[in-house]
Parts: C-alpha cells; structure tokens; sequence
C-alpha cells in the first residue's frame, strides 16, 4: 500500500494519500498506509510536524460519491424505492434558489437505481435524498456511527460531528446525498461501507490481534453490530455495486475470473475557513471489496488532489493493483 502511494505521487502529483484495508467480516485492519510520511527511525529530523498525523484516522474530509450507496440503502431499507424504480436525470435538480448538476455538466436520461451508482448521478442522488424526511437521513448517520469515533486501537482519533446538519437547509441536505456538506475520517468511511460486505452489519476496526502478557495472551474478539440494514437491503446495494466495476465508471478494477464491488469518488474541497470551494483541486476515491459474494478485504484508496480530473484515472488502478496481489 505504501509502495503504491508512492508510485502515485510520481504518476499523478498527489499531495497526499491514503489506503486502508480491512476484512470486512472481523474487522481486522490488515493495512494503514499514508502518504507522506516518516522515518521512524529518524523521527527528530522531520520539518514538517503534519507528518506524524494519521491521516486515515485523524484527518475529516468531505468523501463524495462515494457516499452515494448509503444514501440508495437508506432508500430501498425504508421502502421508498425499489431495484427497478425508474429515475429520469435532466442533467440538473433544482432545490429553492440552488441548483445541482452532475459533474462535468452531463445528462444521463433514464435509468434503474443501479444506473445511478454505476454512472455517479449527483441529480440521482438528490432524488434518493428527498424520499426520506431529514430526521431519517439523519437517525440513519448516527446508526452508522458517522458522528462519533469507531473506537479503533490507536492514539487520537478524531471523528465528525456534522452538527451543521442538524439544523441544515434542504439545499445541505441535497448536496450531502453525494457527499459535500457531510464530513468523516477515512476509517468512518471503511468502518461504515463494511455494511454491504457483512449483510447490513458493522465491525468495529482493530489493529492489535492478539496482547501477550508473561504465559497469557489475550486475543482480540470481533464486535459485530446489530444489522443497520436488512440483508436484502445489503445485497441489492451490493449488486449494484459489482454493476459499478463491471460496467460503470469502476470498469477499471475489474480482475479476469471475480466479482468486486466498490464506487468511485471525486469529491470538492472546502476552502480553508471560507465559503465555497477549491476551484481546481479534489480528492479522489476508490472504495470497495471482493470477492464481492464472499468479501475477504475492503480496500479504501483515497487521493488528495491528483492531477488528472477523475478517480477512474487515479485511484481505480490503485485499487486493481493491491487488489490483484
């Protein structure tokens, strides 16, 4: 993982990057890599003091698309669509004064709920959104553990409130179906998308396995959460998940002889205490699992601002390649 941090940021010019890897039916975080980072060995020499945060555990970030499946879970669990539900996009939503409009301007027409995940629809996703009541959208961020820490085993984690939410304009609601407006850690992200691995269910993320002590060991013992989704709600959001590497923008992840499923991401980031965002810088995601029926590993490769437009360029190999070995 860290390798491939690397190789990125000569290939793309990454400022910084994450991955992590988690099986998704235990817990177990198999791999936390950043990019950049630090000789441990020569830890006095480094300049630059960011460096020691975990970024993948500490640091908050607006996730994009790749929140776009929660949003279609909450949906179909609360009955508002199904699988076949038709949705038409016109190229752009229109809530009070605001409009939304898909990235780089383009109308997708007519499609099924999976067609919304496979081709990213932002207009989509607004739809999804105004099919369950705030509360809902709500009560559902917090069964998700979207507003407090996962309890992971290392030092300082922080986590998202996202208290400007709670009493959010129906326009901060539209845009937080796809992912602006809404914040989380990387480990938030991959401790909640496990959910569509595990049946509806979360894990809590550890990195120690097993404490010994003297002659006796204490091995850690996996916490599994009561179901957040149904198992029909888990894998119709999986299928469309897999529809997504198999013929959406994920095309790039396939691997000859496995399902995977996963979504892309390419996500605005706010300007630094002002309104608005960076006119031309991104982050760019690549989250998802295989193989997809019976998931031994959930990888997240998140990418601060590349330069290539899109995460199907940038983080979609990333997650082939370490998914591939």
């Amino acid at each position: 993982a860290e390798q491939l941090l690397l190789e990125e940021q000569k290939k793309d010019d990454i400022d910084s990057g994450q991955i992590i890897v988690i099986k998704p039916d235990t817990g177990r975080i198999l791999a936390m890599a950043n990019f950049p980072s630090f000789n441990v060995n020569n830890y006095s020499k480094v300049g630059d003091l960011d460096l020691f945060q975990n970024s993948a555990v500490q640091k908050l970030y607006e996730p994009g698309s790749v929140f776009k499946p929660f949003m279609m879970a909450m949906g179909l669990q609360e009955g508002k669509i199904t699988p076949d539900s038709i949705f038409i996009d016109t190229g752009s939503a229109t809530i009070g004064p605001d409009t939304v409009r898909n990235f780089d301007q383009k109308v997708y027409g007519s499609g099924d709920m999976s067609y919304i995940l496979e081709k990213s629809i932002n207009t989509g996703a607004v739809f999804l959104s105004q099919q369950i009541s705030h509360s809902t959208f709500l009560d559902y961020l917090d069964k998700l553990d979207f507003n407090k820490k996962t309890g992971l085993d290392v030092q300082a984690e922080a986590y998202s409130r996202n208290e400007y939410l709670k009493n959010g304009s129906p326009f901060g609601f539209a845009t937080a179906s796809f992912g602006q407006g809404i914040q989380m850690t990387p480990i938030q992200l991959v401790r909640a998308f496990c959910v569509f691995a595990n049946g509806g269910r979360l894990v809590k993320p550890f990195v120690v396995e097993k404490i010994t002590h003297g002659q006796d060991s204490v091995i850690t013992k996996p916490e599994i959460s009561a179901p957040i989704f149904s198992e029909q709600t888990a894998n119709q959001v999986r299928q469309m998940l897999i529809n997504v590497v198999e013929k959406g923008f994920g095309d790039g992840a396939k691997i000859p002889g496995y399902y995977l499923a996963g979504k892309t991401g390419t996500a605005q980031v706010p300007i630094p205490g002002k309104k608005g965002y960076e006119p031309d810088k991104t982050i760019q995601s690549f989250i998802g699992f295989g193989p997809a029926l019976n998931p031994q590993f959930l990888i997240l490769v998140k990418l601060d601002n590349p330069k290539v437009p899109k995460s199907s360029l940038s983080a979609v190999p990333i997650f082939k390649k370490l998914s591939q070995y």
